[in-house]
């Protein structure tokens, strides 16, 4: 089964549409699937009140409230277009998460068959039952939740008009970067088991190696976010990847699906030509006489397999030798 790889530029186009255009550029080449913004107003999601993450107080003017900071994100319904266009010219997909309701109704004339719920509105009520009332496919984070919080979004996700078979429920943990010691990378196989969904990823860790071990334990969607450079200015460039390690991220998590198989165990094709060369056979210890008995004295197990498998040994041994063998000689009988 193929991941969908979702190369999240987010707010890291800093309010440049051409720096945006150069995001998704790194995310085509990168091999993503999707190139992924967020839309919002932000008088709409956040308060003037409302304090800064210390993540973001740490890459951003201290000083600056919340919504002032978060206000030069914004992005316009032409912009939307021209980003889309752009997308379009680079053969990969544009998606977007919407934070309002205002926000929600820009992106559905879009269309883009499905939608993301972020994990700051997890506990939104009134967000998820706008947002999932159309029946598409949606993804829903759950950074700073427990299962009974993601229990609750399913289940009004359901009596809005989605059926939990198109909800795929990403684990996350709302930290920028995470911690290795706090992604708990099992607790998706658990929302998996216990809710009866599938499962994916929504990595904000350094490096590429979680998000590659996220596939291997059943994800089937990844989100990342990337940058052009982690110096820039804003918010989320510090717990970004890179272009290059973005690219390295696609293509280890495509060889994962490779290697995973379909759980079948039998020789490969690409094995199989070393079957014989480093399985062993029965061959005679030393010179054996036409009549002679086998036993542990005149025989042994060598290289190449392309005689009689040693498993044969109990059913070999105590039977008589048809012929003379030399030493090294395979048994034939």
């Amino acid at each position: 089964m193929k991941t969908l790889i979702i190369a999240e530029a987010g707010v890291n186009h800093n309010g440049d549409l051409n720096l945006a255009k150069k995001l998704i550029a790194v995310a085509a080449e990168a091999g993503a699937d999707l190139v992924k913004f967020q839309t919002f107003v932000a008088k709409n999601m956040i308060s003037k009140s409302a304090p800064k993450a210390e993540y973001q107080k740490v890459a951003t003017d201290p000083e600056e409230s919340q919504q002032d900071m978060v206000r030069k994100f914004e992005l316009s319904k032409d912009d939307h277009l021209e980003l889309i266009a752009e997308c379009e010219k680079r053969s990969i997909g544009f998606f977007s998460t919407a934070f309002d309701q205002q926000s929600i109704e820009l992106l559905e004339k879009f269309d883009f068959g499905l939608v993301k719920v972020p994990s700051g509105e997890l506990t939104n009520l009134p967000y998820l039952r706008h947002l999932t009332r159309k029946s598409v496919p949606v993804l829903l984070s759950t950074g700073m939740a427990n299962l009974g919080e993601i229990e609750a979004a399913i289940d009004a996700i359901e009596k809005a008009g989605t059926p939990r078979s198109l909800i795929t429920v990403l684990h996350c943990t709302t930290e920028y970067p995470t911690p290795m010691e706090d992604v708990n990378l099992r607790a998706m196989v658990n929302i998996g088991k216990a809710l009866g969904v599938k499962v994916g990823y929504s990595d904000h860790t350094p490096g590429i190696e979680v998000a590659i071990a996220a596939v291997a334990l059943g994800a089937t969607v990844i989100e990342k976010h990337f940058t052009l450079d982690r110096n820039l200015p804003g918010p989320d460039h510090r717990a970004s990847l890179k272009p290059d390690e973005l690219k390295a991220m696609v293509a280890g998590i495509r060889n994962i699906e490779l290697a995973m198989g379909d759980g079948v165990k039998r020789p490969s094709a690409s094995e199989l030509k070393n079957k014989p060369i480093a399985r062993k056979s029965l061959v005679a210890l030393r010179a054996i006489k036409a009549g002679e008995v086998f036993t542990e004295n005149n025989l042994t197990a060598k290289r190449p397999g392309t005689g009689l498998s040693p498993m044969r040994w109990d059913e070999i041994i105590g039977r008589t030798a048809p012929r003379d063998f030399i030493s090294d000689e395979l048994i034939e009988l």
